[in-house]
């Protein structure tokens, strides 16, 4: 039988479904696909595939807020399903696709907070552009444009609020928004410190608001999938955890463009600095990512997406020990934060510990390993399932020659990742993790627009959403561990109620 005639014949597999196949290399060949043992052994075991909910977009429209407008805020108005229509005109054909095909959320951006005046005003035509329409078709509306956060969330029109600042805003933002009785969507990390996570989370649950943390992986198909597999005990008892970031390039070690027309007159500096007495800086106003006052680093940035991840798949939550190392090893500028960084998280009464490790100064793709007794998951833009040679639960499927040992079995396609159309760097970067598009009920779909798509269907039902409070919570306190074991020199300790 023909590789090719046994890939279309994988198509009707109930396991696999349109979701993917098995890499065929890896499993022994057969006549019928159907009459593998292996194959059937996983049908048993796993769900028919990784269906995800759709959500509803009933109800009023929302009238949202969007609170700092920089290259994140601006990717998650996009996820709303707002750009300029200088964005539309400079779209090729395959984004165009994509952004077209994004449902509509039933959402109006009503009102813009940007601490950069020409940024704020940019963001403010996207708001307005709610036909989705290039320049020539553009019919300018009004767009409410704040000078402080505190007066948009004092705006009585507005459910909602998206924080989308540097990192030493979310939490006074976070807090104000929720006693206001403001809904929030908050970029990672939760806070800046420690002391502030306790308090956004109080303010959270007691003003009953709907919190969503951005983590957008909790809608990406292949951690859906990851868990189901980690959770059928497939992997077996899981031990070991790596995973890691990559990067190198200047973007991708925050060194951002710095506008050559920002002055003191367009960018409110006082109200950036919030506590400090620091000269108007212009690089620390565009790379705050690198300075410990405005940022958590690469704790806060990167590592956040990591552990996140696998907390979705694992629900293993702040480890019991923390220690980290790493320095400013590479990129000789002015930063304080390191860019080389590692980190070994502990669960001893899990039986397991998770290793991370960053470097800005090298592009290879690692892929997360989950390890089991049983077998290892690489989880990246696919999964693979690796049988471990000292298998019991596989084992005779390894004598029969079935499946080789410490092999690769892919359990999806990679045709829901194609990077066509996706131009650069860091966005393929994130592509290549799962984090910016993924397989929804057979579709293409933008990661962050189906996260924020579940908070918003949250506030219309009063369900919950995948990264609430209690998951960002469980996010903030690790990333500030690491921080403070990194900066400090110590191991830090979760005693269950406070860090040590």
């Amino acid at each position: 039988m023909k590789r090719r005639d046994l890939l279309k014949g994988l198509a009707g597999v109930p396991f696999l479904g349109a979701y993917g196949y098995l890499l065929i290399n890896n499993v022994k060949n057969t006549t019928d696909i159907n009459d593998n043992e292996l194959i059937q052994f996983l049908q048993k075991k796993l769900p028919t595939s990784a269906h995800q909910t759709s959500f509803s977009t009933d109800g009023k429209k929302l009238k949202v807020g969007i609170i700092g407008t920089g290259s994140r805020g601006r990717y998650l108005m996009k996820a709303l399903g707002f750009v300029t229509p200088e964005s539309i005109d400079n779209m090729n054909e395959k984004q165009q696709l994509l952004f077209n095909e994004q449902p509509d959320l039933n959402v109006e951006i009503v009102a813009i907070c940007d601490l950069y005046e020409p940024r704020a005003q940019k963001a403010a035509l996207a708001a307005a552009n709610i036909d989705r329409v290039e320049t020539q078709k553009f019919n300018k509306r009004a767009v409410k444009i704040y000078s402080s956060y505190k007066q948009l969330i004092a705006d009585s029109s507005i459910d909602a609020v998206v924080i989308a600042t540097s990192d030493h805003w979310h939490a006074p933002i976070t807090i104000e928004a929720a006693k206001a009785g403001k809904h929030v969507y908050c970029e990672k990390a939760l806070t800046h410190n420690l002391e502030d996570i306790f308090k956004v989370k109080d303010a959270v649950i007691n003003n009953r608001i709907t919190f969503q943390l951005g983590h957008q992986n909790r809608q990406t198909e292949n951690y859906i999938r990851s868990k189901q597999i980690v959770d059928a005990g497939l992997l077996g008892k899981v031990n070991m955890v790596e995973t890691s970031t990559n990067r190198n390039s200047a973007n991708g070690a925050w060194l951002y463009n710095i506008p050559e027309s920002a002055n003191e007159y367009n960018v409110d500096w006082k109200q950036f600095v919030r506590n400090g007495n620091i000269t108007f800086n212009k690089e620390h106003f565009f790379r705050w990512r690198l300075f410990w006052q405005y940022s958590t680093g690469l704790a806060g940035d990167l590592l956040t997406h990591e552990f996140d991840c696998i907390n979705q798949i694992l629900e293993m939550g702040i480890p019991e020990k923390v220690s980290a190392s790493g320095g400013i090893y590479h990129w000789k500028d002015n930063r304080e934060v390191p860019d080389t960084f590692q980190v070994m998280m502990e669960y001893p009464n899990k039986g397991m510990s998770l290793m991370y490790s960053a470097s800005q100064a090298n592009s290879t793709n690692r892929p997360r390993l989950i390890m089991g007794t049983e077998a290892s998951l690489e989880i990246g833009g696919k999964i693979n399932l690796n049988v471990d040679s000292g298998t019991r639960l596989y084992r005779k499927y390894l004598n029969s020659g079935m499946v080789k040992p410490n092999s690769a079995i892919c359990l999806n396609s990679s045709e829901s990742l194609k990077l066509d159309g996706i131009s650069s760097a860091t966005e393929k970067y994130f592509a290549s993790r799962g984090l910016l598009y993924t397989s929804h009920n057979g579709k293409m779909m933008d990661t962050t627009h189906l996260h924020l798509a579940e908070w918003l269907h949250a506030i219309r039902t009063g369900s919950s959403t995948s990264c609430n409070i209690n998951r960002a919570f469980e996010e903030g306190i690790t990333a500030q561990m690491a921080t403070l074991a990194y900066r400090e020199e110590k191991v830090k300790k979760w005693d269950g109620d406070k860090v040590i």
